[in-house]
């Protein structure tokens, strides 16, 4: 096993690319997934409401996180796509999983991904497009801003 410390600049580099992955996977699913598989994007989150809280149980809604993103991209039926995010996976994911128990990130989460699947269900290419992008490009920001207190 190799470990390779990346610093905060490369990890925002890497999940900025990430976004611009994410919002092409948006943009090919509008136009490409059956309405089921889209729908099914909605089960990763079925367990979690007004009265049972994402924060009240993060390690059990960053699964539920990471497994949509990985779900998102897998939609879009290119194995480039699905290929390149798991690679930037391998170097963000630990940084994806910090961010996450944040009362500031986990608080937008839920809704921003019910609305990028609202978007897909819509076929709104552009908003589906736009909604995976600034979802992600948060966490970037989040991290540029916060990462010091990560590492």
């Amino acid at each position: 096993i190799i470990v390779v410390r990346r610093t905060k600049a490369e990890i925002v580099d890497m999940i900025r690319a990430w976004a611009a992955l994410e919002s092409m996977a948006a943009r090919l699913i509008t136009t490409i997934a059956r309405k089921k598989d889209i729908s099914a994007l909605r089960d990763f989150f079925k367990d979690f409401d007004q009265e049972r809280l994402p924060q009240d149980h993060v390690d059990e809604y960053s699964k539920a996180n990471i497994a949509f993103h990985q779900a998102l991209i897998s939609l879009s039926e290119s194995p480039t796509l699905v290929d390149m995010t798991n690679d930037i996976l391998l170097h963000v994911r630990g940084y994806r999983q910090l961010t996450i128990g944040r009362t500031e990130r986990i608080a937008a989460s839920l809704p921003e991904h019910l609305a990028i699947i609202e978007a897909l269900e819509e076929r709104n290419t552009e908003l589906a497009e736009k909604r995976a992008r600034d979802h992600t490009l948060g966490l970037a920001a989040f991290v540029e801003a916060h990462g010091q207190e990560m590492v």
